[in-house]
């Protein structure tokens, strides 16, 4: 005989009534499973009266407990969101509360945080507070959230660029990784690649503050290298990893939720639709949900922590699908329709995602933006045409409330305001010719290194 449908727990918050499933709590809260397995009698009874929590602040994390996304914009109902996550220890809102930083309550989150000991928060907030302006580290009030922030290290830009293997007696002093000393506005010399690393049609993307090349190519028959490598600023050093079960190339590599994600890509000319997912914990990759489609070269970006990639379609459509990794599901998103013109790289802030794409008829020295709201799944283009010389905008990275772009003239930086881009201040360019892939790294107090010496065009 099969169970009847699950009784609801009631719950009275400040004297308001919530109705939940038991089976709900006792997922997502150690309170609840302490006191369902305890046998106290509100255990047997299916009631329970919260004296300590307020009624909103519980209706907000049983949204969240339940899959919705809701918009957290006043004070009250930020800190009752995380007194909630304290004291239920739910960490599927605390999580939701990490994503949900902005510079809008990033100062408010770190002190609530420090307050109640979530300290997934206090660091995600915190390490925003780090990139962010002086004016954001003043809003603290809490001394212990102060010196939280103090220790941390600021985010600083890295860039590499396109490499393959070389013979260990042919030394390369180009085959390096540099970084962005923004006060003397120089590129400096940060690694330099093992050698048997090539970052052509690699997958690049960093995960817990380290770097992970997967998939580079050598020869002209893309002979696909066997291994991965990870490099860790802590001491500078370089490590091999396994690479995925099926060869790839020219795939979107993507540090999401604490692994390794290889989506799409190509081997022996062949585009693939099979994603592998890298756990460095065990070491392991394994696969995943296949993409809709099979692709190379996928856009990818992250948005309230949640995964995207654009995937191209026939007439003129750039199509964005979510990977839910409790479902294991890749889901439609939206759809964008350009004449002779597609998605080739994206970035998020916030609620947004901005598609950059090549101009009309495969002009690819201008690039036009679209901007994806995901709360009102409205699309807007933004104003003007951003110059695309060398593919600046194809290897933007976001920082906070700014975009970093680089090619070898100069470093753009531009600053998100009411969903556009404004441009705050010039850097120097990149000296090395060839495609580029650019990301953040938190590097050592003190890290220096020579000045990267520019080399000419190929």
């Amino acid at each position: 005989m099969s169970p009847g449908p699950e009784v609801p727990v009631q719950v009275w918050v400040d004297g308001q009534l919530f109705q939940a499933e038991q089976s709900l709590l006792v997922e997502h809260c150690g309170f609840f499973r302490g006191l369902f397995r305890s046998g106290m009698r509100e255990a047997r009874a299916a009631e329970v009266r919260l004296g300590a929590l307020s009624a909103a602040g519980f209706g907000t994390a049983l949204r969240v407990l339940r899959g919705e996304r809701p918009e957290l914009v006043a004070d009250d109902e930020l800190l009752q969101a995380v007194e909630c996550a304290a004291f239920l220890q739910a960490p599927a809102l605390a999580r939701f509360l990490e994503h949900s930083v902005t510079s809008d309550n990033c100062s408010l989150l770190c002190d609530a945080a420090a307050a109640f000991g979530l300290r997934d928060v206090l660091h995600s907030a915190a390490l925003f507070i780090r990139d962010g302006s002086h004016e954001l580290v003043a809003q603290l009030e809490l001394p212990e959230a102060r010196a939280y922030v103090a220790a941390l290290r600021p985010s600083t830009y890295v860039a590499v660029s396109t490499h393959t293997p070389t013979p260990g007696f042919l030394e390369d002093a180009s085959r390096t990784m540099c970084f962005l000393d923004e006060e003397e506005d120089a590129w400096r010399t940060l690694a330099a690649l093992p050698l048997e690393a090539s970052t052509l049609l690699a997958g690049v993307a960093t995960l817990g503050n380290k770097l992970y090349i997967v998939g580079g190519v050598c020869g002209a028959s893309k002979e696909v290298v066997e291994l991965g490598f990870c490099y860790d600023p802590e001491g500078g050093t370089w490590c091999e990893f396994p690479s995925p079960h099926q060869p790839r190339y020219d795939m979107a590599l993507a540090g999401f939720e604490g692994r390794l994600y290889a989506i799409g890509g190509e081997f022996q000319r062949t585009p693939m639709s099979s994603v592998e997912c890298y756990d460095p914990a065990t070491g392991c990759w394994s696969f995943v949900a296949d993409l809709p489609q099979p692709a190379t070269g996928v856009p990818c970006a992250q948005a309230r922590g949640r995964l995207f990639v654009c995937l191209w379609r026939p007439a003129d459509v750039t199509a964005v699908v979510e990977y839910v990794v409790q479902m294991d599901k890749w889901l439609p998103v939206a759809e964008l329709c350009r004449s002779q013109s597609y998605g080739h790289f994206m970035v998020a802030h916030r609620d947004s995602l901005y598609v950059v794409r090549n101009g009309p008829s495969d002009d690819f020295l201008h690039c036009a933006i679209d901007c994806l709201n995901l709360v009102t799944g409205q699309w807007t283009s933004l104003p003007g045409q951003f110059v695309n010389s060398k593919g600046a905008l194809f290897t933007s990275v976001v920082r906070g409330d700014t975009v970093y772009t680089v090619n070898r003239v100069s470093t753009l930086v531009y600053a998100i305001e009411d969903g556009t881009w404004r441009l705050l201040r010039e850097k120097a360019g990149f000296p090395r010719p060839g495609s580029l892939q650019t990301f953040l790294l938190r590097l050592p107090p003190g890290t220096t290194g020579p000045v990267a010496i520019a080399l000419p065009e190929l």
